[in-house]
Formats: structure tokens, sequence, C-alpha cells
């Protein structure tokens, strides 16, 4: 499928390049700046950005308490060592787990 797309790109770029010229070219920008001026494209592109902020934000929370989760220890898993913990090396002598200072 990505092939395709670009390969439709490219073909595109082709013919607009070879048949139309810089004169069309120049329209075609002329265009799209005057779309992208547009207050109500101006809009949606900043609540598009407002939610993309947003939803990072609780994507980075949710992955940082999954791998909390998964290296704190507190994961039902046992570990080769019968300690309880995750077998992956990340506790101390006192089978607490190490933390980064």
């Amino acid at each position: 499928m990505k092939k395709l797309t670009l390969l439709a790109g490219v073909g595109i770029g082709y013919v607009l390049g070879t048949r139309a010229g810089r004169e069309r070219y120049e329209q075609i920008r002329s265009g799209v700046k005057r779309l992208a001026s547009n207050p109500t494209v101006q809009s949606a592109a900043g609540k598009a950005q407002d939610t993309v902020t947003t939803q990072a934000g609780a994507a980075a929370s949710a992955v940082a308490g999954k791998v909390g989760d998964k290296v704190g220890g507190s994961s039902s898993d046992s570990g080769s060592d019968g300690s309880g913990g995750t077998g992956s090396g990340f506790s101390g002598a006192d089978g607490q787990p190490l933390t980064r200072s």
C-alpha cells in the first residue's frame, strides 16, 4: 500500500512538473497558502494540535504506569530467584526495587 501511494505521488509530481510547468506549480502553491490561511482551517488545526497534546500526555502517563508496574516489582510474575520479583535484576539486596537518584 505504501509503495502504491509513493508511486502515485511520483506520477502526479511528474505529470504536474512536465505538463504544467512552473506556472501551474505557482497556482497550486498559492491555493495551498490560501487554504492554510483560512480561519476555519486554522481553527481545526489548533483543535487537532490541542487534542494531540492532550492524548500524548495521557499516553505517556499510561506507558509510565505500565513500565513502573513491570520494573517496580508489583507484577504478580514470579522471578527465577523465587523472591516474587520480575527476576530482571532490578532489586537491591533488601529486595526493594532500585530507584534512580
